[in-house]
This record gives C-alpha cells, structure tokens and sequence, in this order.
C-alpha cells in the first residue's frame, strides 16, 4: 500500500513540477509563431501581375543592382537564390508564385551566416527596388 502512494505522490509531483514548464512552452511556442508571421509580412510582397517570366526577370535584376551574384535560377519553381560578398556573405532567396488571377506573391528570405535575417529594412530595400523594376518593365522602360 505503501508503495502505491509513493508512486502516487511521485507523479502527482512530477507532474506538478511539470506543468508550470509545459505552459512556459506553449508561451514561447506562440510568441514564435507570432514572430514568424511578421518576418513573413516582412518578407512578402504582391505585385499586380500574372506574368511570372518578367517578374522573376526583374527580381534577378533586382539582385544584380543591390551587388548579388546570382547563384541559381528555376523559372519553374519560381525560384532565384543570390549572394552578396561585400565584406559578408549575405544571401537570399527569393521565390515566386501566382496569388489568384491577378497577382504575383514574392517571398524574399536573407541569411547571414546561416541566420535567418529578421531586420525589416533589408527586405525593404530590396522590394523598393524590386518595385522600381517592376514599373520599369511594366512600361518598358530601359
């Protein structure tokens, strides 16, 4: 009998010590997930186009203009991938898809070393210049 309530009182404790844990985790849990959704807003643009060739002729031009080498690109899987060695290796990733009937969604993701880069204005300066490019192949301007 005796045995039955240490090993009750064992894992009521265990469990008691647990849980505040548990809880901690699924706090931190939502806290990243929270964070990943504004890197992804951070990352993401739509542009008003449905012509997938052009756009991701202008994202690899894009990254030639901002000092990337253009390591890799597959129209079909609407990716093109870059580095930059100015001093660092910087290199991004930027993928492209269709979003409904009339838009174009652009996903750009920087890492640093192998660290994700979560500062908001290096996906800004990119998708300025990405629109820049854009309205000049839009309006064929060269």
């Amino acid at each position: 009998m005796k045995v039955n309530h240490l090993l009750s009182a064992t894992v009521v404790g265990f469990a008691l010590t647990c849980l505040p844990g548990c809880q901690t985790s699924s706090e931190q849990l939502l806290k990243t997930n929270e964070s990943q959704v504004q890197i992804r807003n951070i990352q993401t643009r739509a542009f008003e186009t449905t012509d997938k060739n052009k756009t991701m002729r202008s994202v690899i031009a894009t990254l030639q203009d901002l000092g990337f080498v253009v390591d890799k690109a597959d129209e079909v899987l609407g990716s093109v991938s870059g580095t930059k060695l100015d001093g660092y290796a910087l290199r991004m990733t930027v993928t492209v898809r269709p979003r409904g009937e009339t838009q174009m969604l652009v996903r750009a993701n920087a890492q640093f070393k192998l660290k994700a880069v979560d500062d908001p204005e290096v996906y800004q300066d990119f998708f300025t210049s990405l629109g820049k490019s854009m309205f000049l192949t839009a309006h064929a301007v060269d």
